[in-house]
């Protein structure tokens, strides 16, 4: 049965989110906001509008948020003081209690996320380290892992390239984390090597094995962001894509190869940036996505100038290494750990299974972004 102080906790936290989330003027903006899109003429600018309703999308869901956790506050408050009176059972506050504070938390966490990019989409890329069939397995392991959790969180994956590996797994994946808000802000606590230790299913001696893989997250930009991608720095091959498909495989040449010169702003130095897309048999709708994957990895190279330049403003603020390594996961060991925040865990299943929400937290609290910073 829970406390006093439980209780106290609960209401405390849901009177400090109303006050954290502004969730008065919340109320007035979402009117003024929704107002806007009843006016006539508001689809003769369909991009317009699409960008405006997104916007009134986004400001309801954290009212409805607010309110979803205001209405477990004031049933827990009830269900305790009924409990009183003999008219609900300890085991029913116990269950209320437990709703509360996970609606709680997930508002809290959200809340948490406060750079401009957090609500977007998200580009997730996943390549195997040096050593062979072993880094690729595990590559495809990791692709499983993030594949579980975005269904598990309502996400849709799309493939939008795909590299086999020579015996087992893959070289190389790029997924697209889509219809649903918040997936690079989430997701992006997974940027990094992720390292593997275990006994090799592929070493004839058991020996212990250690493999690597490294993560990239990226926000998936739409068409209300702008983002200049110059024409004279671009150019495309095509090539006959591989893989499942049926007859149209190997004779028409639907897969695309995209190239771009990327000029570093501050140094000036120059990198090609490649993308291939294979992600369907449509040639034009194959091109259209490498240039929204162009775009977003554009705009991602953009947003982490501002960060670090952020960041040495801020003195005392930890540095993320992009690229470092960022967790273990001890298979022998049954344990899996965080570099970065000292998260760890005994269920290496689950986490294998995509439950790795505790370390997007234990990562969200210790790497906060305190403001929403152009």
């Amino acid at each position: 049965m829970i406390t006093q102080d439980q209780l106290k906790d609960v209401l405390d936290r849901t009177d400090k989110l109303r006050h954290y989330l502004k969730i008065d003027e919340k109320k007035i903006e979402f009117e003024e906001e929704d107002l806007r899109t009843q006016a006539p003429d508001f689809w003769e600018d369909q991009k317009r509008a699409e960008a405006q309703m997104k916007k009134v999308k986004a400001i309801k869901k954290w009212i409805d948020g607010y309110n979803d956790v205001r209405a477990a506050a004031d049933e827990l408050q009830l269900a305790f003081d009924f409990y009183k009176e003999e008219m609900v059972t300890e085991e029913e506050v116990d269950a209320d209690y437990q709703r509360a504070i996970s609606l709680i938390e997930d508002l809290e966490l959200k809340n948490m996320l406060r750079q401009k990019e957090d609500p977007m989409e998200c580009v997730l890329k996943i390549n195997s380290g040096a050593g062979g069939t072993e880094s690729q397995d595990w590559a495809s392991m990791l692709m499983r892992m993030y594949q579980r959790w975005a269904e598990a969180h309502g996400y849709k994956v799309s493939i939008s390239n795909l590299q086999e590996g020579d015996e087992a797994g893959i070289k190389s994946v790029t997924m697209q984390i889509e219809g649903g808000e918040y997936a690079y802000g989430y997701l992006k606590s997974e940027n990094g090597v992720h390292r593997l230790v275990r006994v090799s299913p592929f070493n004839a001696q058991g020996k212990r094995m250690t493999s690597f893989a490294s993560v990239f997250v990226t926000p998936l930009v739409d068409d209300t962001i702008e983002v200049y991608v110059d024409p004279a720095k671009l150019s495309w091959d095509t090539f006959r894509s591989s893989g499942a498909g049926g007859q149209n495989v190997n004779k028409v040449e639907s897969g695309v190869r995209l190239r771009y010169w990327y000029t570093d702003p501050d140094t000036g130095e120059e990198e090609e940036i490649l993308i291939e897309n294979t992600e369907t048999r449509d040639q034009p709708k194959n091109k259209e996505r490498a240039m929204a994957l162009l775009r977003s990895q554009l705009y991602d190279r953009a947003m982490k100038k501002r960060l670090e330049a952020q960041a040495k403003i801020e003195a005392g603020k930890k540095k993320i290494e992009w690229g470092s390594q960022i967790r273990s996961y001890v298979f022998d060991d049954r344990r899996v750990k965080d570099h970065r925040t000292n998260y760890q865990t005994s269920d290496v299943d689950g986490v294998m299974n995509g439950k790795i929400d505790g370390f997007i937290k234990a990562y969200l609290m210790e790497f906060p972004v305190t403001d929403d910073e152009d």
